[in-house]
């Protein structure tokens, strides 16, 4: 996201700088992203749309605003919107905070285990029923020093969560919060997926860092998955092939990581952020916060 970069920028971050194969590395061959590609849709019912997560069982998209305002103010002004997969918003605040029990200040990554959504937000985790919106559980953050809760993944064990600015992933389980791995070789950690293939995470740096990283539970050290030929890394899914699907802000592309290579596939239309992909029909969904637009793609 453009405006998380104003806040790395200052940070110390910037000083310190999902796949099939560990052998995902640049293809300096590779030809450059489309520029000439048009999205299939770009729906802009948005207030600063930071991440999407794609609910294949109710096969529609919901999308995290921020809402107007610092990105980082405790406000309550926040929402999250359901999007139809050919663009249409059915309901802008689908779950609004403020409203109907709910606390909501800064909506970013998100995922799904069984009926509950899974929200990352400025100083918390928040749990909504995915077909209600009703809020239905929390975990708070208070007990640790956060830079920039970011993005969420499930694991066997939990949910895990980044902390761009603090070089730190936390886990979520039977309610309460833990660090599972704090370094730095993670880069100013953004976006994180599970590998249920290999039992990792694969998680993509925001940062001058153009290497995506492999964190395997129960261990205290990250590796170098593949090396990329672009950087600030934000969104990525592992694709039904194998391959792992990458946003960057770096070249305002999507990359793909696959069998040994990388190259950027798509060129999108800003800097990309927090992205999903219909499994059903091959798509992308690519947020854009300050652009208040979500662009959908046709996956290669």
């Amino acid at each position: 996201m453009r405006t998380l970069l104003t806040v790395l920028v200052a940070s110390a971050l910037v000083t310190s700088c999902t796949s099939k194969s560990d052998k995902a590395a640049t293809d300096s061959s590779a030809a450059p992203a489309k520029e000439t590609a048009r999205p299939i849709a770009t729906p802009s019912n948005f207030s600063q749309p930071e991440a999407v997560r794609y609910d294949p069982d109710q096969d529609l998209y919901f999308v995290s605003n921020f809402g107007p305002g610092d990105m980082m103010a405790k406000d309550n002004n926040a929402w999250i919107a359901k999007m139809t997969p050919d663009g249409a918003v059915d309901s802008v605040k689908f779950i609004a905070g403020g409203r109907g029990g709910v606390t909501l200040h800064s909506p970013r990554g998100m995922t799904i285990t069984g009926d509950t959504l899974w929200v990352v937000d400025v100083d918390a985790v928040r749990g909504f029923n995915r077909r209600t919106g009703a809020p239905v559980a929390t975990a708070s953050f208070s007990a640790f020093k956060t830079g920039f809760l970011n993005d969420i993944a499930a694991g066997p064990d939990g949910l895990y969560i980044t902390d761009t600015m603090t070089n730190t992933i936390y886990r979520i389980a039977r309610g309460k919060v833990t660090v599972a791995v704090s370094d730095k070789a993670l880069a100013g950690p953004n976006g994180i997926t599970w590998d249920a293939a290999y039992s990792r995470f694969i998680v993509v740096p925001y940062s001058t860092d153009s290497s995506i990283k492999a964190w395997a539970l129960g261990t205290k050290t990250v590796s170098d998955l593949g090396k990329g030929s672009s950087t600030k890394y934000d969104g990525v899914e592992i694709l039904s092939s194998g391959g792992v699907l990458v946003s960057s802000q770096g070249d305002s592309s999507l990359h793909l990581f696959t069998n040994g290579t990388e190259r950027p596939i798509i060129k999108t239309g800003g800097a990309p952020a927090d992205i999903a992909v219909d499994t059903k029909r091959n798509r992308a969904a690519v947020p854009f916060v300050d652009r208040n637009a979500v662009e959908i793609w046709q996956l290669p």
